[in-house]
């Protein structure tokens, strides 16, 4: 008797905690009755009756997230893969259809998105597809949503996460790009280039002339200089065509001088002796003093010529009234 008892016991109590059962956070559970839809219980503690009730499945009601990786052709004719993720979830009100409606919901998510994507993508050149990227997450986020609603699911957002073209498409690209930096940085070194010569040019042109405008107070200087030794020679008695002559033959043997204190020079003079240097004396004295004759023979020439010219006779005058008389 005992035995019966403690049977019935054990029995009574398995069906007691059988017929309390627990739902999680965001989760929804179905419960059936001899395989008829009876009720759908949320989170908590939940009651059921034991033997008839059964629970016939449990719905996430959280964001899930489904990565679809697709291989397509552009319209360049370039394959590509796309990862695409969709972040889709279970709506509360309409868990009934979720569960009995749609019984592989990934499967069928994964169909339209390859749908999507391979209708969309082959539209589109390579740089296009990087491009527009958030076209094509957006044409796939309403193809979703307008089938997925029927089955109770909602699409939270759908995101093109990867682009991955064909390993030489990509080399192409990447050398594309290379050459278009070498390109950028060959204008900016020739403008560089170019600046550096204009300001080079400046330069120089500043240097020229200043080097001018210093030649120019250099030789204003020694002119101011020849004039003051001209004047002192001709004090003690030497005439301007001698002290020309001499500061010409003293200069002479200046530049000799410097050109003989450069040991690094290869400089010829000629003539260059000393014979030379007093017949330039000679030659320049001559010179002078035949230019000077010169210049006093014309002046004396015009000076003899300008009366005949000015003043006429009295007998002219004379014969010309009795002309007029007759």
């Amino acid at each position: 008797m005992s035995t019966i008892v403690l049977v019935i016991l054990v029995f009574g109590l398995f069906i007691f905690f059988s017929s309390f059962f627990t739902v999680k956070q965001q989760t929804a559970v179905i419960i059936e009755r001899f395989g008829r839809f009876l009720s759908i219980r949320h989170s908590g503690l939940q009651l059921k009756i034991p033997l008839i009730d059964r629970i016939a499945g449990r719905v996430n009601l959280k964001i899930q997230q489904l990565d679809v990786i697709i291989e397509t052709k552009t319209k360049d004719n370039v394959f590509v893969k796309l990862k695409v993720s969709v972040q889709f979830m279970v709506v509360k009100e309409t868990v009934y259809d979720a569960f009995y409606k749609l019984e592989y919901p990934h499967d069928q998510i994964t169909s339209y998105v390859f749908d999507v994507v391979r209708a969309e993508v082959p539209k589109l050149i390579l740089d296009d597809v990087f491009e527009r990227k958030d076209d094509i997450a957006i044409a796939v986020k309403r193809e979703l949503n307008e089938a997925m609603t029927t089955y109770g699911y909602t699409i939270i957002n759908t995101l093109v996460t990867d682009i991955d073209p064909d390993i030489q498409v990509k080399n192409a690209m990447n050398r594309i790009n290379a050459a278009d930096r070498e390109k950028t940085v060959a204008e900016f070194e020739a403008e560089a280039s170019r600046i550096r010569i204009v300001a080079k040019a400046k330069a120089e042109a500043e240097s020229k002339r200043l080097q001018g405008q210093g030649i120019a107070d250099q030789r204003r200087e020694i002119a101011k200089g020849l004039v003051e030794s001209v004047d002192v020679l001709n004090k003690v008695g030497i005439n301007s065509q001698e002290a020309s002559a001499l500061i010409v033959v003293t200069q002479h043997y200046d530049t000799l001088q410097a050109i003989g204190a450069d040991t690094n020079s290869n400089l010829i003079l000629l003539p260059n002796s000393p014979q030379a240097g007093s017949d330039m004396l000679n030659n320049m004295v001559a010179s002078f003093t035949a230019s000077n004759l010169v210049g006093e023979s014309m002046k004396k020439g015009l000076k003899v010529e300008k009366p005949l010219k000015s003043k006429p006779s009295k007998e002219s005058d004379e014969d010309q009234e009795a002309e007029n008389q007759e």
